[in-house]
Order: C-alpha cells, then structure tokens, then sequence
C-alpha cells in the first residue's frame, strides 16, 4: 500500500439520512455523519443502539434508505468508496493446515495454495504484515493464532487494497490490555501515514477518550457527535452511560 506523509484531507464520506427498518421494526433513522480521510472515528453506544447494522448497511450487506458518498471535497467529484473491514470475530477451523502466507495469498491474489511460494507475493505479504508488526507470522497456521495475533492479520489484509475507508466491527473483543494498547497506537500511525479514514465501533471508553478524533454517540439515530470531551461531557451521554461521580474524560487530557 502506498504510504504517504500526510492524508490529502479533501476526501470525505457522507453519510446522509440513512435509515435500515426491518418489517415493522426501525433500526436505525435519519443517521448522519461526515468524515475525513485522516480521522479516527469512533461509534459508541449500549448494545441494541444500531452500531453493527450501520457497519452492515455501509459494506452493502443490508438495504437501507438514505445514501453514502465519497466525494473530494475540492473539486466535488464523487467517486466510488473502497472499503476495508475487520469483523468482531472469524470462524477457523481447528487444525486447518493454512498458514497466514496462504491465507492472504489465495484471498488476495487468487494464488493457490498447493503452489510453491510467489516470492513477489510473498514480499507484498511481508511488507503490509510489517505495519502490524506481524511479519513474524507469515508462515504460522491460522488455526494456531492468538487473537491478538490474528486480528493484526486480518487488519493486514483490510488495508491491502488501499481503501478510502476501514471500517473495524469491535476487532479487539477478547484482546488484552498489551493487545490493545497495540490495537489503538496502531490506528493513531495508520490515520496519518494513509490516505484513508477509519470509523471503528468500541466499547472501550478509556481508549476512546484517549485515541478517537471523533465520537460518535449512536441511539438508533445520532443523538450526539464532535470531539472526545464534547460527546462524553454532553447531558445525552450522561443519560446512556451514567456513571455516578466517575468521569470518562480526564480533565488534564482536554484542558
């Protein structure tokens, strides 16, 4: 994938009054975002609030009403959204005799895996597992992975068609704290070497406040989005996630 000092910041996805409603049943309504290649966006919200079918009905994979866009906001041409995604977990089958080079190779390139090694492929692979600093593992079986190790594969093969867009469906449930702090400092370099803007959905608050450039606060609809300490110290994340005394920002992060 092509690296670059800065992201251009004059791509942008807009997102505007998408709406998913399954029977009687809406899901979701009036949903608006905007987002800049560069930016690390983050949804949250308690469970049943709509995030991973928002995720769904930006891959494509449900209908929904309202409509997505990619534009350069420069010159106002609309492009079509390349997106790379992670999903909250993949099913592997125990003791399948794939290794992560054959995995990557017949899913990226079509390369199949009772051939020798391509050693053009195999340079690709190395190069884009090396931004996880997962290079190790290109020659370890998949079934024998951890999930921290795992999702830095799978992190690997999102970004490897070079998308405008990495949408990340809680890849790090089940991670430890190591796994996470690698998880989050790895989103911060790849929003400011890539040309690409990254929406993730957490349940991580502390990371949250601490990583994200943009909170998005999600109830079915937005009902609050903008800065870390403007969402987490707005009355409608108090109503969702009350807490008592404790605060979710810490003052000396955003003075």
């Amino acid at each position: 994938m092509r690296k670059i000092i800065q992201p251009c910041g004059f791509h942008c996805i807009k997102i505007n009054n998408l709406g998913v409603s399954f029977g009687e049943q809406t899901v979701l309504e009036d949903v608006n975002m905007h987002i800049h290649c560069g930016s690390f966006n983050v949804i949250i919200g308690q469970n049943g609030a709509g995030k991973s079918t928002l995720i769904k009905a930006i891959l494509g994979e449900i209908p929904h009403t309202g409509t997505i866009e990619f534009k350069d906001t420069k010159d106002g041409h609309m492009a079509k959204l390349k997106i790379g995604y992670v999903p909250q977990s993949v099913n592997i089958e125990k003791n399948t005799p794939v290794s992560v080079y054959d995995l990557i190779a017949s899913y990226q390139y079509n390369y199949p895996v009772f051939l020798p090694k391509s050693k053009k492929i195999e340079a690709k692979i190395r190069e884009t597992l090396e931004v996880f600093e997962a290079e190790e593992l290109i020659d370890k079986q998949v079934c024998n992975l951890s999930g921290g190790q795992l999702q830095r594969v799978l992190l690997s093969m999102a970004i490897m068609d070079e998308p405008n867009l990495l949408l990340l469906d809680e890849p790090v449930s089940g991670i430890d704290q190591n796994g996470m702090e690698l998880f989050y400092k790895t989103m911060d370099y790849l929003k400011t070497h890539y040309d690409l803007a990254i929406i993730l959905i957490s349940h991580d608050l502390d990371y949250v406040a601490k990583y994200a450039d943009h909170v998005v606060l999600l109830d079915k609809t937005v009902v609050k989005q903008g800065t870390v300490k403007e969402v987490f110290e707005s009355k409608e994340f108090e109503r969702i996630f009350y807490t008592g005394e404790e605060s979710w920002v810490r003052e000396e992060e955003h003075k």
